[in-house]
């Protein structure tokens, strides 16, 4: 459920005192939702559950399709009837209208990067000889399909860079279909596997073939709905047909695991990695390739901590892990003399969070986090600091890969007013040399961007980002928006976004609380946001809302709050928790039944996140916030657009069908409660372009009639 930080708004240019006009007419008029007389029992509770027919497949369900179609027709009304409305789509299109360009990886003697000249739907693949050299043309996903809706979701290189397997998603889904591209003649060849999910492929060093993970076939009626399981690792032939692929690990006594396999770079030893939910806790197991018949062997054989196999000199592993250390430290373990005291640290546990390494060079990159920012050390192999990486400003770093005997590595920098630069890092000297930095229309100084820190309602600290422009007048209340996630151990980190920057340059604030639930602060931060500790989730997201009131940056009727995916379930639940508060929510492909998530799609694999209904401690917690049972009637609540897409496997539409017909069912006031479902549209994370701008464009519309918008954005 983890998605892309994909938020923020600019609109408002050019929307002028229309907005006191069409801010306050009448709330739309809803489709009828028919409801039903389902009781479910929960521990010796009785729970209603009226729109249980709304989690029918939309593809399976003609009642469910013909009502969506509707919501939708009252979604399209209502935002297209702005007069501004193509003035808002022109100017967003304008902000999204410059050319980017991914950290090169190198393969075989030359690089390869994505670019994307600014309103391409999809990032072209590119291969060249050198980094000053002009590139080829490789791979084109906006050939694909007419509206974006094929995507290009995965890339890994043979080692000698003469092959190219890659992935391909259709119409949003976490379903992939995996190719082999033969790089010198641009030719596709005619593998093709199949039922694949969050693919990672490991090519062997001779270039022969590659190990991947796959599972089942799903039954066709349940493809985006069910839970998928048994998960397996193969070895794949080039040219040969799925079906003769060999069988490499699964574990049938254990459906529910799933496994990512990691070739050690001398190819001696094939690592296996673990999970059993959508956390960091992770089981290793090897086995040495130089005897075929040798089995896996369990190096870590309980879900407890994070591995994250970073590399390897012979039989010595190097770990990233938060065993003794939650904040994370690397370790070596000898695969030889394996017990816990016999493992060594090469870099200690410190007051920031680690969150990866590259190994390049014959250095460890550490790449951390500092309140959120990022900061970057360089180490030898034996845990000696060698240097910083000089950063420009709060911002986040990225990138660092390569292979240990690299002289030189590649990382991207950006902030909230900067857009992302790629620098070329010479391990050896410490040099950065930038190598692609976007061409700009407005200037980062006129921006200010600072870090505050704010108590939540049990004292706990929590920091903030607040961005805008320059000479922000706090004497009148501001456009604010506040985004935010908690959750899975994800970090809020601060990059550039097309639409927060353009939020900022039509003059609003834009606000993101580091809240617990993420991984800010290592470990401890990210599980004192779980199971039944979630409300603190929640009380840190209002405390921001309420510092940003109390300063003086905004007033209630002013203050948007956006979340997505798991940041959907956030916005949901603080809207049925203090819908006072909040002048509009933007809530996108959340979760809202927290009885039931477990039984769809990725949400069987929660519970480490969530708890379980079947717990009658967790089912008590998750009953105390979960949106869809919170929705109280004749409660006003703020004007609400939920957004999801009709193909997302990951969190099923039916949360976002159930919560706007029981919020649209609840309404007191004449707030509009309004559901965009986008066709051929999934979780978010591969949607291109052209739909991209054109739901910020429904959703700046209805921000600009809910806040009252009243100013009008200069641009040069």
């Amino acid at each position: 459920m983890r998605k892309q930080l994909f938020v923020g708004l600019w609109f408002l240019a050019t929307l002028g005192d229309t907005f006191s006009v069409i801010a306050n007419d009448h709330s739309p008029v809803y489709p009828t939702t028919r409801r039903v007389d389902q009781v479910d029992g929960y521990h010796g509770m009785e729970v209603a559950d009226p729109y249980r027919w709304l989690e029918a497949d939309i593809r399976q369900s003609k009642e469910v399709a013909d009502w969506v179609r509707a919501q939708n027709a009252v979604t399209a009304s209502y935002l297209g009837s702005h007069p501004q409305r193509e003035v808002i789509r022109h100017h967003l299109e304008q902000h999204w209208n410059f050319e980017r360009q991914s950290s090169p990886v190198r393969v075989g003697n030359g690089y390869a990067f994505f670019r994307n000249d600014g309103l391409q739907n999809h990032a072209a693949l590119y291969l060249a000889e050198d980094i000053d050299a002009d590139p080829q043309l490789l791979i084109d996903p906006n050939r694909w399909s007419e509206d974006g809706s094929i995507a290009l979701t995965g890339t890994l290189f043979s080692r000698d860079g003469r092959y190219l397997a890659y992935a391909v998603s259709e119409a949003g889904s976490d379903w992939q279909t995996w190719h082999v591209l033969d790089v010198r003649s641009g030719k596709r060849l005619p593998d093709q596997l199949k039922w694949i999910k969050f693919g990672y492929v490991q090519w062997t060093k001779d270039g022969k073939g590659f190990y991947y993970n796959r599972f089942e076939q799903p039954r066709p009626e349940t493809k985006f709905q069910e839970f998928s399981l048994n998960q397996k690792i193969y070895y794949h032939r080039v040219g040969t047909e799925q079906d003769k692929d060999l069988l490499v690990y699964h574990r049938p006594d254990h459906p529910e695991w799933r496994f990512v396999s990691v070739l050690a770079r001398d190819e001696r030893y094939l690592i296996i990695v673990m999970r059993e939910a959508d956390d960091d806790r992770m089981r290793i197991a090897y086995k040495e390739l130089s005897t075929p018949d040798k089995p896996f062997v369990d190096l870590i054989d309980r879900f407890e901590h994070q591995f994250s196999f970073i590399g390897n000199d012979g039989p010595v592993f190097y770990f990233l892990t938060t065993h003794s250390a939650p904040r994370r430290r690397l370790i070596a373990i000898d695969i030889d003399n394996p017990t816990p005291h016999n493992w060594w640290e090469i870099i200690p546990e410190g007051e920031e969070t680690l969150f990866d390494i590259g190994c390049v060079g014959g250095h460890f990159l550490a790449v951390s986090f500092s309140d959120a920012s990022t900061r970057v050390r360089v180490y030898t192999q034996d845990g000696e600091h060698v240097r910083n990486v000089d950063l420009p400003t709060i911002g986040t770093a990225a990138g660092f890969g390569g292979w240990p005997e690299d002289t030189e590595t590649f990382y991207s920098f950006s902030s909230f007013t900067t857009p992302r630069t790629v620098y070329r890092y010479n391990v050896a000297t410490g040099e950065s040399t930038p190598i692609q930095q976007p061409k700009l229309t407005f200037n980062p100084d006129d921006y200010e961007v600072k870090q505050i820190f704010y108590q939540s309602k049990d004292g706990t600290r929590v920091p903030m980002f607040v961005s805008h422009k320059r000479g922000l007048d706090l004497d009148e209340p501001n456009p604010t928006l506040l985004y935010g996630y908690g959750g899975y151990g994800f970090v809020l980190k601060p990059w550039f976004s097309m639409s927060a920057m353009a939020w900022m340059e039509a003059g609003g604030v834009y606000a993101v609380p580091n809240i617990r639930g993420g991984g800010e602060y290592g470990v401890e931060w990210h599980e004192a946001g779980t199971r039944t500790k979630r409300q603190n989730v929640f009380d840190d997201f209002i405390a921001a809302a309420q510092w940003l009131i109390d300063n003086n940056y905004t007033l209630p009727e002013k203050l948007a709050i956006h979340g997505d995916s798991n940041g959907g379930l956030l916005v949901a639940t603080v809207l049925t928790q203090r819908p006072e508060l909040f002048g509009a929510c933007l809530c996108g492909v959340p979760l809202t039944d927290m009885l039931r998530f477990s039984l769809y799609a990725d949400g069987g694999w929660a519970f480490t996140e969530f708890g379980s209904p079947d717990d009658p401690d967790e089912f008590q917690a998750l009953f105390d916030y979960s949106p869809y049972h919170n929705v109280k009637p004749g409660t006003p609540y703020p004007p609400t657009l939920v957004t999801t897409g009709d193909t997302d496997d990951r969190a099923v539409p039916l949360h976002s069908f159930k919560f706007v017909a029981a919020l649209q069912h609840a309404q007191a006031g004449l707030a509009p409660v309004l559901l965009r479902v986008e066709h051929r549209g999934g979780h978010g994370g591969n949607k291109p372009t052209a739909k991209r701008i054109e739901e910020v464009t429904d959703e700046f519309v209805f921000l600009a009639r809910s806040l009252n918008m009243k100013w009008i954005p200069q641009r040069p």
